[in-house]
């Protein structure tokens, strides 16, 4: 490596030595906001005349905060994170990539994370019990005897590949354990007789990957097969953003929790425009925020559509360090290294240089719930008994589903009345807030006070409790706030992510028939993430996302039209009227109760042997070996991407003579095109099970089988929400082949059109593919023939997981969509111009079924010029591997 600038340095630390790059060797680099110093040791800390130069390393200390982001560099995260349904298939290609390897002559065991690669087995688990004490151990049982495969595989890459790690299932939710054991903050890394510090960094699989920026951590989500590349040592390549600052400054109010203040911040981003942005928080309040709301206000990073949200280190962090067990040199040496690169926070400390800055009042926010369908519409409680039944009317109208009124159903041997508006989910779910003591403690709480006076949930509210770690389960059972839980129907189900990604298990019988008997428009309630319409369960179309206490009050309630502040929840035994003031906790409760339960005991003995597992997890017999022997399974397939390649590489061709696989409107997310959630019988996915003789009990959900191509291709594009306009009046997967006009499945015409010999683009508008970086939602349009995709415009996140897989992402120009153009889908089209890859932009000639012709330009969205070299090559993995094997 060079050192062009001389930033090379020791830093000591208690007696041991340590070796740095000083950011103020750079000039200028003081002005610069937290993250893109993070950047610029990365830089300087890599500088090999190669990826990266003094040019580049200078030119990040100059940047100009308000110029448009056009700067590329080559960063390398210090570590890869992920979860076991994105994970699995990471694994599977790593496997692939080792037989191909052996194929082109080279060693297999070159195909190994050249970054430390952690990965976290918390999507598997579904709530298919719940409500009793032994729910946790038989969806524990269901979820082993389900995943076995899938199981054996991650154990196989665990001893196979060199600098992978596994924390096995049931032990709890990725980002909640990437923040509560596996970051660093500061990387101690030992190099040929040497130890380096520098910044601790990652890239994850998982979109809230995002969280970490709350312990001062850069990282942010990538789609599977970027974090492949950055695992086999490729770097990460990126335009220098523009930085947001976020000022934040007072004190919540008396009743307002760290959900509110979240979703204030989700509006108020979403609003202000930030995706492809670094946001940062700064302000005096930070000091007194605690690490749980930074945490929360980090991980819904996806929600606001940033790249990041960070947080920057202070005392709260070492603080927080030192709560959750790590070692007291690591501490030190996390406090040490900050204060010596300049990047120490304080409450007086200078304001960096931005390129647009926001600011919030704490005092301001009240509390709020967001819904019914995006994470970002923020309805304040006050505002929910008017909100519903408006939101209710919009989504009839839209879906044109009529109103048959309330339903009779029977529950526990009482007959109850089930209606639009109902509560069939309650859960407390994911990593956002279940890593946060303040609400967790507050749901407890309420709870408490609920069963004091004899209230339960309300019978037809499926309840649950995800914990997010066992930490969460140690802390809840020491401040005696499990049995009341319990007693509201609030019982662990699983430590995993569950309901927050549709992991949500069947409905009850009498529930799911009053829903579907009389059209009901049903909700959900979640202390998650996301709500997307399809995600939480395919049965409940309206869905709400709220602090973990407010799941309990709702709970008890039964409804979501009612204004909590006038409305009672319900009635007690006693006949009297209860109001959500009657159960909910004081701030001087809540706070009591973090100060005498979450201790650092309660940490350090959830994570005693993390990697150990159950005895489940430790009774999977594997075999070791270099390569895997691939069994006739319906869980992990090797995939066809490798099938007859060679060293060489063939420039880049035109696309001529494509069908439209599917005409899409605005805010199409990976949901809508990854396949995920339930597989149904009828589907295509159910019926190559079945042909395989897998019984329908024994599905499992689409992303459980993220390792079986032929699985997940056959779900691309099949969620029951997708609207295709070119079959105008159907939802889900259905599409006209062309020029036939026949409807069918779109996997069936995506066959048609491969046995044709016919390439298919998919036509769609604002905002492609938003929401979770979902690798399948590239992987699996790429296996369909997708060769391009004309979008308005893309979240960042899916269009580089499209490049990735060598599918061309092309844009309308300003002003121009497919509706302003008159293209109905059944066009013939033809681009051209494409020159390689390198065109800034293309020609598109639309050829309608009488022979008229519609020609446009279409803006090309390769950003820079590594993933040039990824299309060509037709995607990031073929590229590595021929780079490996050469």
């Amino acid at each position: 490596m060079t050192d062009s600038l001389n930033a090379k340095a020791t830093l000591d630390v208690a007696g041991t030595d340590y070796e740095i790059f000083k950011l103020d060797a750079v000039p200028g680099s003081d002005r610069l906001p937290f993250s893109l110093k993070i950047l610029l040791e990365n830089l300087l800390r890599n500088e090999d005349d190669v990826t990266v130069t003094r040019s580049d390393i200078e030119d990040l200390a100059n940047w100009d905060p308000q110029a448009e982001p056009s700067k590329e560099i080559q960063y390398r995260p210090a570590r890869v994170l992920m979860q076991d349904f994105t994970g699995v298939p990471a694994v599977v290609d790593l496997a692939a990539m080792r037989d191909a390897m052996k194929a082109l002559g080279g060693d297999p065991r070159k195909i190994n994370p050249l970054q430390p690669a952690e990965l976290v087995i918390d999507h598997s688990v579904q709530v298919d019990h719940f409500g009793s004490n032994d729910a946790f151990a038989l969806n524990a049982e269901l979820e082993f005897r389900r995943n076995q495969e899938r199981y054996q595989f991650l154990k196989w890459g665990q001893k196979a590949l060199d600098g992978f790690k596994v924390v096995p299932p049931d032990t709890g939710i990725v980002h909640q354990v990437n923040i509560e054991y596996l970051s660093r903050v500061i990387f101690p890394n030992p190099l040929d007789g040497r130890t380096q510090a520098y910044f601790d960094t990652c890239v994850g699989t998982d979109s809230h990957t995002t969280m970490v920026n709350g312990i001062g951590v850069l990282g942010w989500g990538v789609g599977g097969i970027e974090a492949e590349a950055s695992m086999l040592g490729q770097p990460v390549s990126m335009l220098v953003p523009k930085v947001v600052g976020f000022k934040l400054t007072g004190t919540l109010r008396e009743g307002v929790t760290a959900t509110d203040l979240v979703l204030t911040i989700v509006d108020m981003l979403r609003k202000h425009g930030v995706v492809g942005k670094f946001v940062e928080f700064y302000g005096p309040a930070i000091a007194t925020l605690p690490m749980g709301e930074r945490t929360t206000i980090a991980n819904m990073g996806p929600e606001y559509g940033a790249t990041c949200g960070l947080f920057p280190v202070d005392q709260v962090t070492l603080d927080y360090l030192r709560l959750t067990g790590r070692d007291e040199a690591q501490i030190a040496l996390v406090e040490a290294y900050c204060k010596a690169q300049g990047v120490w926070h304080t409450a007086d400390a200078a304001e960096a240089d931005y390129s647009e800055t926001l600011a919030l009042d704490l005092g301001d926010v009240v509390p709020s719930l967001a819904g019914p369908k995006r994470p970002q519409d923020r309805v304040p409680l006050t505002e929910m008994a008017s909100h519903f039944p408006a939101a209710l009317a919009a989504l009839k109208k839209e879906r044109n589903i009529p109103s048959k009124g309330p339903a009779k159903a029977v529950m526990d041997g009482q007959e109850v009345e089930i209606s639009d508006g109902s509560i069939v989910v309650a859960a407390i779910t994911s990593c956002t807030n279940t890593s946060n003591p303040s609400v967790m403690l507050a749901a407890g709480l309420v709870a408490k006070k609920a069963a004091a006076l004899g209230l339960k949930a309300a019978p037809w509210v499926k309840t649950s409790l995800g914990p997010g770690s066992m930490a969460v389960t140690r802390y809840l059972d020491r401040a005696g706030l499990t049995e009341p839980l319990k007693a509201l129907g609030f019982h662990n189900v699983g430590y995993g992510c569950t309901v927050c990604i549709g992991n949500t298990g069947p409905l009850p019988a009498p529930v799911s028939k009053a829903i579907a008997d009389n059209d009901l428009c049903a909700v959900s309630i979640l202390s998650g993430n996301r709500n997307f319409e399809g995600r939480v369960h395919a049965e409940v179309r309206m869905n709400y996302l709220a602090s973990p206490p407010l799941v309990v009050a709702y709970a008890i309630a039964g409804r979501i039209d009612l204004d909590p502040y006038k409305d009672p929840l319900t009635t007690a035994p006693n006949g009297q009227p209860v109001y959500l003031k009657d159960i909910w906790p004081t701030q001087d409760e809540v706070n009591a109760a973090i100060a005498e339960n979450v201790t650092v005991d309660e940490f350090t003995s959830a994570y005693a042997d993390v990697y150990a597992g159950d005895a489940r997890w430790q009774s999977i017999e594997v075999a070791a070996s270099q390569t895997y022997d691939w069994p006739d399974s319906t869980y992990i397939r090797n995939p066809p991407y490798f099938d007859g390649m060679t060293l060489d590489v063939a420039p880049a061709q035109d696309i001529a003579g494509a069908r439209c696989l599917a005409l899409l409107g605005d805010s199409i997310t990976t949901d809508h095109i990854s396949p995920a959630g339930s597989i149904k019988p009828d589907s295509p996915a159910g019926k190559y099970l079945i042909e395989k003789g897998v019984d329908p009990k024994d599905f499992n959900s689409l992303g459980s089988r993220r390792g079986n191509h032929e699985v997940m291709m056959r779900g691309t594009f099949a969620n029951i929400r997708l609207r295709n306009l070119m079959a105008p009046g159907t939802e889900g997967g259905v599409t006209l082949h062309q020029p036939s006009n026949e409807p069918m499945s779109i996997f069936d015409a995506a066959m048609r059109y491969q046995d044709e010999g016919t390439p298919v683009i998919v036509l769609a508008g604002k905002e492609y593919g938003s929401g979770s970086s979902r690798d399948w939602a590239a992987k699996g349009p790429r296996l369909l023939g997708v060769r391009a995709v004309i979008a308005e415009s893309y979240e960042r996140i899916h269009r580089s997981n499209l490049v990735g897989m060598g599918i061309l992402p092309l844009e309308f120009l300003p002003g121009e969509n497919a509706q302003s153009l008159g293209l109905t889908g059944t066009e013939q089209f033809d681009i051209t111009g494409l020159e390689n890859a390198e065109a800034k932009s293309v020609t598109v000639s639309a050829t309608a079924p009488d022979g008229s012709v519609k020609t446009f330009k279409a803006k090309v969205r390769i950003d820079t010029p590594n993933e040039i070299d990824y299309y060509r090559h037709g995607g990031i993995l073929p590229y590595v591997l021929r780079r490996l094997a050469a």
